[in-house]
Parts: structure tokens; sequence; C-alpha cells
């Protein structure tokens, strides 16, 4: 009999293997070390699982199988690994658990150490685990925290064998074994049987010695006296067996108590002490001095497998618990007296503990998202960072403090600190919108039928920023299906616009989709009362409701509208969800349908993202998360806070929804970034150093053009964050990464990235004009800076100061540009029909700036841009410098129920846009086209900015 396996027979002590992988248990080997050493249980933890699953490739045709077999979250990977690995040590250990009638035979599977300071979240993680492995033999792993402490109480109580792990002092242990007494003493009094529990609590030995001999070795280094030095010296090495013997005295005494007693009456069995961490770190001592110095009856130590060899060769078996107890109680006199206190040493050991078993299950999780990454190959769009080196430097900076502060668990777990503190956590439903909306899949698919058989040609999207923006990517993007109506998107009130609508459809075969969150925005509002006029007029007004379908939060004015006009169809939108964060949802999802566009695997395709950016994907795995932190921190460290699109055709238009998304969300209290839509991309000669490059390409339609310009950029050192994708159809996984990485930048730059104040008092400002202008007839009259017969130029007190002096539209035009500052953006905002020809009068005019100034540019068609990058231009950094453009109407159009019509809307739209940005200081200006002759218009203002470039 070897020293190793003698241990449990001569002198009780159980053996136990701090170790498990999946091919040591398939080849036999755990099952020699039961049959030859006496092997008695297991414990793991999350660094023994990093090791056996991140450094090897043992695990990958598991895992491969399962993802074959379909996607599956990283967490359900990992655990589906570890339980089966567990079920199967169990199965092992088996006959000796049997043999001990429950005593030994244990496997130890650890709570998720991200949850050691949640009560309650640990108690249902304990007890899904013991569920999920079903086997008696499994002890749950529990950390002796504060809040760990009623948790193993509770779960005791429920029967559950419970590993009390992280023990370094002895008034803890002391905690933890009442804890289990109690337990079970209200087990007993509900009934139920004590007698096959079984629980350890797990001391933790050489981290202590480690611990006290770094303060030792700073007390000796302070000290002058040589007597003094020596006695420090002579405890090293000392404490934590010494800790450890007091703390089997404490055993002995609770366990000798009347309450135990009569449990133990009852059948209860002993909760042992556990030596853990017996492995030794420093290469002084003896190689299994925390085996033979720990010795005794009723106590189990847990080796790993390089101690077990170690004593298995050389060790020396005695029971060396109970020696020279008294000399023990001096260590710990001696070094109390020394000026260390063991309780904080305990304390902040614990605290330790939990931060490195949560760094080796970031570790651990990270391995197996880098797998599943693989395994998912081209089924998961790509995403490469390129940065300079110090640029890279701060992006990880930021990566590692998400890490180590655990934010994305907490951004999952709806923790408003993570931002302002306001009411960010009433605005997360979007991260598990994909999940729920799944559930509701056949709604979809019966819209989707109903509308096939109703026979619809067209079907229009009434909405405004991300309820139109979205839709507008689908439509685009997905094209026109067989045997479904053609997608068309209205956002413009202009007269002109919606006119083009209407005339490009056929209003009885027509289906009209109204998507308001609130039910009460100004523009969903008067175009369902145009179309809903014009429906009745052609279809008549019993059956016209037939052609409408609302999509709403419950309880909206807009669902009452609705119901009243007996709409076809009404869908609910979620009110944890504001509009630009909606895509995945209703306000996205009803479109689709309508469009034909397969829902589920819509859904399906976005869910691939939707894990990769979970919870349990660390940040150096998780792409949102690497995306929003490189922004941000491009922003905050080197100035490049203009965050420019780039994407192949095909997928092109993501970038105006994708523009809104960060524009609105960070955009405020004076910070944020800003959003480059739409410029096309070109030498690195025409940008200044403020950029920061996003480009989607499209394999297999990429543009030739744009890769090389793309490779330009980066040689030059331009941060450019790469992400391909495979197909179309995967573009709904990049819905959800940039919405993350939104939420994420929000964090890092310190705003609420959910609010939108400033486009609040846009609509304010224009509700107020509106109203007036219905109560008078027109909308107040105005004074020009200077006006001809074609064109009028308007400003606010402080603008028109600054142009002063200017004589004429061009010198005032040049003026106005000339005020452009290094780091600055020029936006032109314009007013009028969103057609091809008037959105290349001005976009020649945008590059031209663009080239001469090298400046960042934005062209936005009213008042669309309102509910989105709106928010930015008057929130936002104050690096803007506008140029908004209204027209007179060649022809003015009316809204029923309505005094004035579709032209006094843009203008009051205009107005309001206009004094928001005069009230917030910015750098604003107005060219009004007067007469009808938009395009003339345009073509006269391009030639002034052309010049003044």
């Amino acid at each position: 009999m070897n020293p190793l396996k003698a241990l449990f027979p001569e002198l009780g002590q159980a053996v136990w293997l701090d170790f498990v992988a999946r091919g040591f248990i398939a080849e036999g080997r755990l099952k020699r070390l039961v049959d030859e050493d006496g092997l008695r249980g297991v414990t793991s933890n999350p660094s023994i699982f990093e090791k056996a699953i991140g450094d090897s490739a043992e695990y990958d045709p598991a895992l491969k199988a399962v993802m074959e077999a379909g996607d599956s979250r990283v967490i359900d990977l990992y655990e589906g690994l570890a339980i089966a690995d567990i079920q199967a040590a169990a199965d092992v250990l088996r006959p000796v658990y049997e043999a001990s009638d429950g005593a030994d035979g244990y496997v130890s599977l650890e709570v998720s150490p991200y949850l050691a300071l949640h009560t309650d979240e640990t108690l249902a993680e304990a007890r899904r685990l013991h569920a999920a492995v079903a086997r008696d033999n499994l002890m749950v792993k529990v950390p002796a925290t504060p809040e760990g402490i009623p948790a193993i109480q509770t779960l005791t109580a429920e029967g559950i064998s419970i590993n009390v792990t992280l023990l370094f002092g002895q008034d803890a242990y002391e905690q933890v074994a009442r804890a289990f007494i109690a337990g079970l003493q209200a087990r007993v009094e509900k009934g139920g049987d004590v007698s096959r529990i079984a629980s350890v609590a797990s001391f933790f030995i050489s981290r202590i010695d480690v611990t006290v001999d770094k303060a030792l070795d700073a007390k000796i280094a302070e000290a002058n006296d040589p007597d003094e030095k020596a006695a420090l010296e002579a405890l090293k090495g000392k404490v934590a067996i010494a800790n450890a013997k007091l703390a089997y005295q404490r055993y002995k005494r609770i366990f000798a108590e009347p309450a135990w007693q009569a449990l133990a009456a009852k059948g209860a069995k002993a909760q042992r002490l556990l030596w853990a961490s017996t492995g030794v770190k420093n290469k002084a001592y003896s190689d299994v001095l925390y085996v033979e110095e720990l010795i005794g009856p009723d106590t189990v130590n847990t080796m790993p497998p390089a101690t077990m060899d170690a004593f298995r060769d050389h060790g020396r078996s005695r029971a060396a618990i109970e020696e020279d107890v008294a000399g023990a109680e001096a260590v710990m006199a001696r070094l109390a007296k020394s000026g260390i206190d063991i309780d904080a040493i305990a304390r902040q050991l614990v605290e330790e503990g939990v931060q490195l078993f949560v760094d080796a299950a970031d570790k651990l999780l990270g391995a197996v998202a880098g797998k599943r990454a693989d395994l998912l190959a081209a089924r998961l769009n790509g995403q490469t960072l390129v940065l300079d080196e110090a640029l890279g430097t701060e992006s990880k900076k930021a990566v590692e403090t998400w890490r180590a502060s655990g934010a994305i668990r907490r951004l999952w777990a709806h923790d408003k600190t993570l931002w302002s503190g306001a009411d960010e956590d009433r605005w997360l439903g979007w991260l598990r919108i994909v999940e729920d909306e799944l559930g509701h899949l056949g709604d979809y698919v019966d819209f989707a039928e109903d509308v096939r058989r109703a026979g619809f040609t067209d079907a229009v999207v009434l909405g405004m920023g991300g309820s139109s923006l979205g839709p507008e990517v689908l439509a685009e993007t997905f094209g026109h299906r067989d045997g479904f109506p053609k997608l068309r998107i209205l956002d413009s009130t202009d007269p002109d616009e919606v006119r083009a609508v209407e005339a490009a459809v056929n209003l009885p075969t027509t289906l009209f989709i109204v998507a308001s969150k609130s039910g009460s925005t100004l523009e969903p509002n008067v175009f369902r009362d145009y179309f809903l006029g014009r429906m009745k007029a052609v279809v008549g007004a019993d059956g016209a409701g037939s052609h409408f379908v609302a999509v709403t939060d419950p309880g909206s004015a807009m669902e009452t509208a609705a119901k009243a006009d007996d709409f076809r169809k009404i869908f609910h939108g979620v009110p944890q969800i504001g509009g630009r964060y909606s895509i995945l949802s209703a306000f996205g999802l009803v479109p689709a349908a309508a469009s034909g566009i397969d829902v589920g695997a819509f859904l399906d395709t976005a869910r691939t993202m939707v894990r990769s950016c979970g919870p349990a994907v660390p940040p150096a795995q998780n792409p949102g998360v690497l995306l929003g932190t490189a922004m941000a921190s491009a922003a905050l460290k080197a100035g490049r806070d203009k965050v420019t699109i780039i994407a192949s055709p095909g997928i092109d238009t993501f970038g105006a929804w994708a523009e809104q998304l960060i524009a609105e969300s960070t955009g405020k209290g004076g910070k944020g970034l800003i959003p480059i839509d739409g410029e096309p991309v070109d030498v690195p000669a025409v940008y200044g150093r403020d950029r920061f490059f996003v480009y989607l390409r499209l394999d297999g339609h990429a543009d030739e053009r744009q890769d090389e310009a793309v490779r330009n950029l980066e040689r030059e050192g331009h941060p450019v964050a790469r992400i391909t994708l495979a197909t179309a159809e995967q573009l709904p996984q990049e819905f959800f990464r940039f919405e993350v990485a939104t939420a994420v930048a929000g964090a890092l730059l310190g705003i609420n990235p959910f609010d939108q104040p400033d486009v609040e008092a846009s609509k304010i400002e224009t509700k107020k004009l509106f109203d007036a202008a219905e109560a008078q007839g027109a909308l107040p009259a105005e004074t020009p800076l200077f006006s001809d017969d074609r064109i009028a130029l308007y400003a606010d007190p402080a603008n028109a100061e600054a142009l002063s002096g200017q004589d004429g539209f061009e010198a005032a035009i040049a003026a106005h540009l000339g005020r452009i500052r290094d780091g600055d953006y020029v936006a032109f905002l314009a007013y009028v029909a969103r057609n091809p020809s008037h959105h290349a009068i001005l976009q020649d005019a945008r590059i031209a700036l663009r080239d001469t100034r090298r400046v960042a540019t934005c062209l936005e068609f009213g008042p669309r841009f309102l509910h989105s990058t709106g928010q930015a231009y008057k929130g936002g950094p104050d690096t803007g410098v506008f140029l908004q453009i209204t027209a007179d109407p060649a022809e003015d159009l009316a809204i029923p129920r309505r005094k004035l019509g579709f032209g006094t809307v843009i203008a009051a739209q205009a107005r309001g846009d206009f004094a928001v940005l005069a009230e917030r200081g910015r750098r604003a200006l107005r060219v009004h086209i007067k007469g009808g002759d938009v395009e003339a218009g345009l073509k006269r203002i391009a030639a002034a900015v052309n010049a003044a470039a």
C-alpha cells in the first residue's frame, strides 16, 4: 500500500483529486486512481476547466458536433462540456459513494464565480446545476462570501450537498459550519431526510502562506533588530498550517455540541474540513508540506496531480493535524504581535480568490467563444480592428477595464450605473428581443400569409427615425420578392415626396404600415391622416382600414386611432425599446414579413450575433464590445470622433441606419461620435486625422476601388474596423453588433445612450410653430439677411452678426464656410424632396468641400434626420458647421382634418430645427429657395459652396 492509498484506511483522511479533463476520464486514468490509490473524490473549478478546455483540442470534436446541429450560446457550450465531464467522473466514483454510504465519492462543480456576491442568483444556479448533472454524488461548490453563506444554509435545507469554497479564516469557517447545521435543522423541521447530505468546507492553504510571507518580508525589510528579523523569518511557511490546525480544533468543538449530536442521531454526516490549494507555490518548501502536516481523521485533502504524484513517491504519513496545537496558537499569536492581521488577510484572499476564479472563467469562456467562432466560420460576420500602436493600446485598456469590472454582464443585467445612472435600465429590452420575437414567430408567419393572400402589390411604411430607416435597409437590401408587395418607405413631409410615393403605388392594392412608438409623433400621424383620407376616397370608408396596419406601443394614441379606424392589424412594440434600437422588434419585423422576408431565418441570423455578444462572452472575444471600445477610445484618446461608414454595394443603405443609431445615442451633453455616411471613400489625402473608418464588406459584391482605398487608409495609419459578410442575408447580425457597440461607446463616453433630449426640444419647437400656424393660417413672417428673386438667407442674431458685412449670397456662403476649424464637420440639412437629382447636386458640393478642406461632411434630408443625427448636431460636440436648405413647394398638398398642408409641416420642422441649433450656439445658416424651382436653387447653392471650398 503506497503512502497515498494508506491515508484513508490508516489515518481517516480522504484523498480527492483537484483536476478533471475529458481524456483523463475517458482513457481510464481516473478509474486507475480510484482502484490503485484509493481516490475518493474529485473537485473542479474554473481554472481547471480553463486549462482542460482552453489549452487543448480534446473538446473540439464535442463542440463541433454541437455546432453542426445548430448554434448555441457560449455559456451553454461550456456547461454542456463541463456537465458531461462531471457526470462521467461521478459515474466512475459512484461505487465509492455507495460503499461509503454517501460520505465520499463526490465530484464538485462550481457555481459561476460571477455570482459570488449575489445570494439569490447563487441559489438559482446551484439548483439548476444540481438538476442538470442529475447525480446524487454531486457537490455544488458555493463560495464562503457573505452572500454565499445564506445560500449554503438554504441549499443544505433543500437537500443539496455543498462544497463550501474559498475559506481562509477561522471565523468564516465557523459561520459556514453553523450555516450547514442550521440548514440541516431546517430540513429536519420539515420532515426531511438528512442522512444522504454531505458537505465539505474547503480551507485554502498555500495562498495564505504566499500572502503572509510577502507581508512578513515587508516587515523584515523594515525591522532593524536582528532578533526581530529572525523571529519574523521563523514565521514564514508556518502560518497556513497553524491556521488550519486551529480551524480543525474549531471543527471538533462545533461538531461535539448538543445541537450537532441531535442531528447526528438522525443520521446526519458532519461537514468535513477539506484542505484545498495544497500544491506548494514556494520552491523552498517541501513539495508535500501541505499534505504531510495536515493529515487527520475526518478530513479531506484535494490535491492537484503533481502533488498527488509527489506524495505517492516520497510522502510520509502520520496523524499530524493535532500535533503541537499549542505551537500553532503561538505562531498565530506571534503573527498578530507583528502587526499582521490574519482576519484582514483572509478577507483579502476571499476577494482575490473570487477575482482569480472570475479571471479564469473569463479565459475559459473566451476560449470557448473563440472555438465557437472558428466553427461558425462564415456564418458569423467577421471583424478585424486595424489600429495603430497607441490607439490599439488604449483600446485594449478599455477592453480590459470592461472585463475586470464585469461590464458586459452588468449591461445584460440592466445595470444603469454602467452609464449615467439615470433610467438606462428601462431601455434595454432590445438585448433579448430576438429570443422574444422568435417566440412570436407564428404571428409574423400568419401576417405574411395574410398579406400574400390579399394580393397587395405595395407596402408603404409611414414612419420616422428608427421606425423608417431600419425598414428602408430591408427594402433596399432584400429587394422585391415574388408574390409579396414591394416595400417602400415614406419619411418625408415634403409635398413632392408624398406625391411621388402616392404616384408610385396603386392605392386599391397598397398596404400602409403606420409605425410610431408613442403614437403622438407628428409625421406618422399626418401621413396616416393623408393616406387614410385618400384610401377612403378610392375604396370607400368601410374598406379603407383594411389597408392599414399599425405598429405602436401598447396603449398609445396610435393604437386608439387604429382601433377606431378598423385597421387590418395592430402589432405592439416593446415599451422598453427606443425607436433607434427597434429594428429587430415588430418595427422591423412587420415590414419584413409584409415584404416576404423569412422572419424566422432573419431572426435566427441575428441570434448568431446576439450569442456572440452575450453576457458570457468576455470583452476580448465580444464583437460588440470590441467595436464600441475601439470607437470610443478613438474619440476620447485620439480625437477621432468622425465614425465614417463605408459599405459594399448591396448593403450600402445600412450606413444611414447606423448613422442614426450612433448619432442619436451618443451625441449629447457636448460629447459624442459624429457618424459620416454616404461619403465615397477616397485617397488618404482628403481626410483629416479625426476619422475612424468602419468598412462593411460584402463578399462577392465588394467594390475593388473601395478595397484598395481602405487598404491605403490603413497604410496611412487611419484606424479601420473591417466587418465582413458572406451574404447580404447576414446583415441582421450587424444591427445587433452596432446596437451593443453603441451602448458600450456610450458607457465609455459617460452619457445616457438611450435618451434624446435635443430631438425632443426640436419636436417641441416644431409643434409650437405648427400649432401657431394652424391658428393663424400661416407661419410667422421672417426678415432675411439677404434676398433676391431666387434666394433668401436667414440666421439668428448671433450667426447673423458673425456674417455681417458680407455683400451678397456667394460672399455669405464663403464667410459661413470660412468658420470651419480643424476637427470640424460640415452638414448640409436639406428640407427638400430626397430624390437622385437633388442628392447628386448636393453630393458633388459635399465632396468638393471634403477634398479641399479635409473636413468630414454630412448630407441629410429633412425632416428624417431630425429623429436621428439631429440629436448629435444639437447636443453633441460643438464642431459642426450647418447649412440648412429650405424651399417653397411647387405646390402644397392638403392634409385631411388639418387646416394647413405638408408644405407648412416641413417649413415648421425646418424652423424648429434651426431654432434649437441657434439656441445651442451652433454655427448655422439657412438658405431658402424661392419660387418653387428647387433644382435650380440647389445648383446655385452648390456652385457657391464649390467656389468657397
